[in-house]
């Protein structure tokens, strides 16, 4: 999960990658002053080829240059979209909300939970994204009983001294109980709006600390949520009675569960933990480690991998296609 741990753990990734890329434009200075020194009989380096989904531990992808990390390209069957902000009541106060959907119609419905740095442009972009896929998003400010918005405007704020002093405050002031009641809050106004297919099912995703929140919308509305889609969701299954892989018995949903590889590394049990805890639940789920970063999906995340990215997106529409 976004801890400072977890942080130092992507800075020295994110190191790795940036004196791998130094290396790479050396060689390519190097080759080009053997040009430009007559040597031509030299042949050219063959192209690198591209790492394919299964790719060794230890690989370090190409750093995205900041206009391909900021926005993935969209769908080709992405259609136009109608948006605008909300607020919603909820038992501890009001919340803020994007809500975004397709311009005409009714559709399912999909809550999402941002991640530690909360609501803003970046997540407004990947719930446009997804409601252009044919679905009603709603993403929410989890840390509405603290402060409007906005919160923070970039995943980069939360990185400071500051940010997280901002935020650590906020954190605390959500409880297991309170993300319960709030998941129930925000099902509730979905089915309550002229672009939500109410007779469907509902998804919900959730992102870094927004990944258990799925959990616990789906145990508070399992007669709602068809679909939980978890992206590197920490503290998904720990030795705490609260811990969110004991909810799986209590909802109804299929779940989509994608780790990342650093998560893994330092939790190596969770994956079997909630694959077993969702046999016996007799939930379908896929549970999956992905050979990237905590917070790899998110697009203003410094650790963005819009390889893995684009692999994880495919498979909530895949799953949502199936139970939604």
């Amino acid at each position: 999960m976004c801890d400072d741990e977890t942080e130092t753990e992507n800075e020295v990734y994110l190191e790795q990658r940036r004196l791998t890329r130094r290396e790479l434009t050396l060689g390519t200075s190097a080759a080009m002053a053997v040009l430009l020194t007559g040597c031509k009989s030299a042949p050219p380096a063959p192209p690198a080829k591209e790492a394919d989904s299964a790719e060794p531990r230890g690989a370090t992808p190409p750093t995205p240059t900041p206009a391909e990390a900021a926005e993935p390209a969209p769908s080709p069957a992405a259609g136009e979209t109608a948006s605008r902000m909300v607020t919603i009541d909820t038992p501890d106060g009001q919340a803020e909300a994007f809500f975004v959907t397709p311009k005409s119609g009714r559709h399912p419905g999909v809550l999402v939970w941002p991640d530690v740095a909360g609501l803003r442009d970046a997540y407004r972009k990947m719930a446009t994204r997804l409601a252009g896929e044919g679905y009603a998003v709603l993403a929410v400010n989890q840390y509405y009983r603290s402060s409007k918005m906005p919160v923070l405007s970039e995943f980069a704020e939360w990185r400071t001294e500051e940010g997280k002093a901002k935020i650590g405050p906020m954190r605390k002031a959500i409880t297991p109980e309170g993300v319960a009641k709030d998941g129930a809050a925000f099902v509730a106004w979905l089915d309550q709006q002229k672009e939500v297919d109410a007779a469907k099912k509902l998804g919900t995703t959730g992102y870094c600390m927004g990944g258990p929140f799925t959990f616990r919308t789906a145990a508070a509305a399992p007669e709602r949520v068809g679909v939980i889609a978890s992206f590197h969701g920490g503290g998904l299954a720990t030795e705490d009675p609260h811990s969110p892989h004991l909810l799986l018995a209590k909802m109804k949903a299929a779940a989509l569960i994608c780790i990342a590889q650093n998560d893994h590394d330092r939790q190596p049990d969770a994956k079997p933990t909630l694959e077993q805890a969702a046999k016996q639940a007799n939930r379908p789920a896929e549970i999956e480690v992905y050979p990237a970063q905590h917070g790899w999906c998110t697009i203003d995340s410094p650790v963005y991998d819009e390889k893995q990215a684009e692999r994880a997106w495919a498979r909530m529409l895949a799953t949502f296609e199936r139970h939604l």
